[in-house]
């Protein structure tokens, strides 16, 4: 008998909207100049290809019949090599994206368009930050010759550095 696997987005990178507002910063000046906070999910390795979402489920609240009828998701910067929509899907009240690549360094900035069924529609953006999070690979113990050629044993073996 085989297993079938029921996909479910993972809620280690979710982001939950407030409602139709956006979250708001505490301004150093006065309450009145609060500026927003962008929303972000973890940082992601630009070797993973991993899902997201947002969840709108809050700013849906008042109307049970509403739903996500439309999205789609627009990447800045948008270079080659910089990070990639591989896929856009709706999951209940949530916009799942899978993404791929990314540049080290880059903080992307997602920005998702919502069209609910019964026409609102919602623009919010999502700061996504890609760094290296690999481990490097161990240094060469290998021992070279001044050329850079690696030194072998009477088997070809790479004579190492080390117990």
């Amino acid at each position: 008998m085989s297993s079938t696997y029921v996909w479910r987005p993972s809620s280690a990178r979710l982001v939950v909207l407030d409602g139709f507002s956006t979250p708001l910063r505490p301004s150093t000046i006065s309450v009145a100049e609060a500026t927003p906070i962008t929303p972000s999910w973890p940082t992601k390795d630009p070797g993973d290809v991993l899902d997201y979402q947002l969840d709108v489920s809050n700013a849906l609240t008042g109307d049970p019949s509403d739903s996500i009828d439309a999205l789609s998701a627009a990447i800045s910067p948008a270079q080659p090599g910089d990070l990639t929509l591989v896929s856009a899907a709706m999951a209940g009240s949530a916009a799942v994206l899978w993404l791929s690549a990314g540049q080290v360094g880059t903080t992307y900035t997602v920005t998702l368009t919502i069209t609910t069924t019964s026409g609102r529609t919602l623009v919010r953006s999502v700061l996504l930050p890609v760094e290296n999070l690999t481990v490097p690979p161990p240094a060469s113990t290998n021992l070279t010759t001044e050329t850079g050629s690696t030194l072998t044993d009477q088997n070809g073996t790479p004579l190492t550095v080390g117990p």
